[in-house]
């Protein structure tokens, strides 16, 4: 016997469509190069999905650990639909890898919780520059796309959630 359609769960699903949004980008300039191309990528999908460049904002801090101010701050002035965090942090010789990792996931998280923003966390965490690189070259891989992918996502469900 097949189930009643009001049986069924109701599944609620983004879309890609980013002409009505409003997006900001926190960005670590510690290494600039990988943040460059990912901001880049970023803004590309972005644009690609119906986003206006010329309202976008970019804010630029000095490194991971600063971005979930920023980002809380974005959050806070409710100018913004979504936030996406970029940058990347390399692991060195020290446990200062582990120590800026976890901080700024935690710190990015909990501001999207507190603020009910969503920010994205699109900071790299590898082993190598060459990881680094990687994730961030130009394409369908690249880690910034991505976060700008998920972005324009969680605002569209967020939008049919309230609808």
């Amino acid at each position: 016997m097949a189930a009643e359609s009001s049986d069924l769960p109701r599944r609620i699903h983004g879309d890609h469509d980013a002409r009505e949004c409003r997006i900001a980008l926190a960005v670590s300039d510690f290494n600039p190069l990988v943040s460059r191309r990912l901001v880049e990528q970023a803004t590309a999908a972005l644009v690609e999905q119906g986003a206006d460049a010329g309202e976008l904002t970019v804010a630029h801090v000095p490194g991971a650990f600063e971005l979930p101010l920023i980002a809380k701050r974005l959050a806070l002035t409710r100018r913004y639909d979504a936030v996406i965090c970029l940058g990347a942090v390399i692991r060195g010789e020290t446990s200062h890898y582990d120590l800026i990792c976890e901080a700024a996931a935690r710190g990015i998280s909990q501001a999207s919780l507190e603020t009910g923003v969503p920010i994205i966390f699109g900071v790299l965490t590898t082993e190598t520059l060459e990881q680094a690189l990687e994730r961030s070259a130009p394409g369908e891989r690249n880690r910034g796309r991505a976060a700008a992918l998920a972005a324009i996502e969680m605002v569209s469900v967020i939008r049919k959630i309230k609808a």
